[in-house]
């Protein structure tokens, strides 16, 4: 799939909130008036894509700044969904409590206002239709007007989340990514209980989510399965997963040399691009640029180096209010993402 769409430089999406606009966010919440926080966001967006910029990124995006969480560009803009008020995995807790419907564009508008505020590539993070069904699926739900099961809700969620990628598209998004934390749980050579979805079920409802179509020239889907590879990988589930996803990109985790990590790199198929997470995003020490080298010399035997690309492991602040680092750390990495996508591929980007 070698060609000169590879977004060498990428980010999962979300970054550290600047300080006025978590204020803004408080006093929205105080208030109940949301018009300055909308103006916040959007100074907030313009600072995040000039940041991108002088990074020399090969994709911006707009930080997730206009949302609460990595999944709020669906649960805010859906019917169906009930914010329960307790967390799960850190996360606000919310149920189905009917099937969902879109109540209009997810990130497109953003979208577009992103287009236009810069010539680089613009990226979309959204969460994945079997995260949400695997999370918000409530079975004491079924018989109160609740989906029937979680694959019905996470095929009802596939239909908003695909008719939302060509949209994006349509709107000049070049890379659109799906986040499922669990998925690599799956993959696990003793996988437990992952959400409410069997794996069977979790890869059709990806699947239905990507548009079957040929892309445009440019343009990628990709899929994030996990932040952090599981202990040991079953190759056979690995292959499964890569096979019944149509997705052109993986974005794997790769910032603990760990064998499992090479493991699942090495069962994707030859024709999907990778992004490998090499910079860890969890903590503020930076890498050590030959030790890293070392592994994408390890990936490079699995993998053609012209297919990949080079990210910190996960987003920064997949919750607001919530950042993994200070945004001069945060600075410091996604700098050292910059330095080794130079080492690999000189100035070709």
């Amino acid at each position: 799939m070698a060609d000169t769409f590879n977004y060498r430089i990428d980010h999962h999406g979300s970054l550290v909130r600047p300080a006025a606009l978590t204020a803004a966010r408080e006093r929205a919440a105080r208030d109940g008036d949301a018009h300055p926080l909308r103006a916040a966001e959007l100074a907030s967006v313009k600072e995040a894509v000039a940041f991108q910029r002088r990074l020399r990124s090969t994709v911006v995006t707009d930080g997730d700044f206009p949302r609460e969480d990595f999944r709020s560009a669906v649960l805010d803009n859906v019917s169906g969904f009930r914010r329960t008020g307790r967390e799960t995995g850190g996360l606000a807790g919310w149920v189905a409590e009917s099937l969902p419907k879109a109540d209009g564009p997810l990130l497109a508008d953003w979208a577009t206002r992103l287009g236009e505020l810069t010539q680089i590539a613009p990226k979309a993070s959204l969460p994945s239709p079997a995260h949400l069904a695997a999370t918000c699926f409530d079975p004491a739900l079924t018989g109160s007007g609740g989906p029937a099961s979680a694959r019905e809700l996470g095929e009802a969620l596939a239909e908003i989340v695909r008719a939302e990628i060509e949209l994006l598209i349509s709107r000049g998004v070049r890379l659109v990514q799906l986040n499922n934390p669990l998925l690599l749980g799956h993959t696990a050579a003793e996988p437990g209980a992952v959400g409410a979805l069997t794996f069977d079920d979790a890869l059709a409802v990806e699947a239905l989510a990507l548009p079957q179509s040929e892309r445009p020239e440019g343009v990628r889907i990709a899929v994030c399965p996990g932040w952090a590879a599981p202990t040991e990988v079953d190759r056979a589930r690995a292959e499964r997963l890569y096979a019944q996803i149509p997705a052109d990109r993986w974005v794997l985790p790769y910032d603990q040399g760990t064998g499992a990590e090479l493991d699942l790199l090495r069962a994707v198929p030859e024709d999907r691009d990778v992004c490998l997470g090499a910079v860890d995003a969890t903590v503020p020490e930076i890498e050590e640029i030959d030790a890293v080298m070392v592994r994408i010399d390890a990936a490079a035997e699995a993998k053609d180096l012209e297919d990949m690309a080079l990210a910190p492991s996960r987003g920064f602040e997949d919750v607001a209010g919530r950042p993994l680092l200070s945004a001069e750390d945060q600075h410091r990495k996604l700098i050292q993402v910059e330095t080794l996508a130079r080492y690999c591929w000189g100035n070709e980007f």
